[in-house]
């Protein structure tokens, strides 16, 4: 019989049992790896950027849509879409590195994984803006250099001179899916997390979709590049350790 994967939480360096305790100490001892986390993450962030900037210099189509076709356009939320974001992510992240710094910084890894992907797939091929008549100005006649620092600046980005100023076509795949679910896939093994995660996954979902921040293919391409690259990185085949 072929060996099969482990479920998530269950990877062979992420299991309950291997984890560590949860505090500052744990956070202490482990800082180079908690830093260089960090930074690798940002550096693929930033890559992705410089791809969804360039991208948004090339004429690209508005499709058709079969979920947009179906759901309303809600303006409240597409003005809090970011916000909303934010409120859903940070604190669940937070969480993960308090309770199990080394799962952290796999995580942050990954994540940064995932974002050049994303980067990757926005320079294979352009999308337009979901609803144009909605959709932000663009680069709005900002250098390239001018739009990238003001969206990598953690101050910038959350304030007036904010993502949707300078990215329609930062489409494919969905960023809001990817981290939110992301984030889910390394709670799965602690089920009160898990079902806060999944509430707010979905409540995000939900908002880009609602907002017309994305198409429903975004959503769904986010779901499968995230959960190939977590799977790549966390599971094992079953008995692959007692092989070893």
């Amino acid at each position: 019989m072929a060996p099969q994967p482990d479920p998530p939480g269950e990877a062979a360096r992420g299991g309950a049992a291997a984890r560590p305790g949860p505090g500052a100490a744990a956070l202490l001892a482990l800082w180079p790896a908690l830093l260089g986390a960090v930074l690798f993450r940002f550096a693929c962030y930033g890559a992705m950027t410089a791809a969804a900037i360039w991208n948004e210099r090339r004429p690209a189509p508005t499709l058709p849509d079969l979920a947009l076709a179906h759901l309303p356009y809600v303006e409240w939320v597409a003005r809090a879409n970011y916000w909303l974001w934010l409120l859903c992510y940070l604190p669940l992240a937070l969480l993960l590195l308090w309770s199990d710094p080394r799962r952290w910084v796999r995580y942050m890894v990954t994540g940064g994984l995932v974002s050049l992907a994303r980067g990757a797939t926005l320079l294979l091929t352009g999308l337009g803006a979901p609803d144009p008549a909605r959709a932000g100005p663009g680069l709005g006649g900002r250098s390239f250099g001018e739009a990238w620092l003001a969206l990598v600046s953690p101050v910038q980005v959350f304030g007036h001179e904010s993502l949707s100023v300078y990215l329609t076509k930062d489409l494919f795949f969905s960023g809001h899916t990817a981290t939110t679910f992301l984030l889910l896939l390394y709670l799965w093994d602690r089920p009160r997390l898990r079902a806060v995660a999944l509430a707010a996954h979905l409540l995000v979902v939900a908002s880009v979709l609602l907002a017309r921040i994305h198409y429903g293919i975004d959503v769904a391409g986010g779901w499968a590049v995230t959960f190939a690259l977590y799977a790549l990185r966390e599971w094992r085949p079953r008995g692959a350790g007692a092989a070893r």
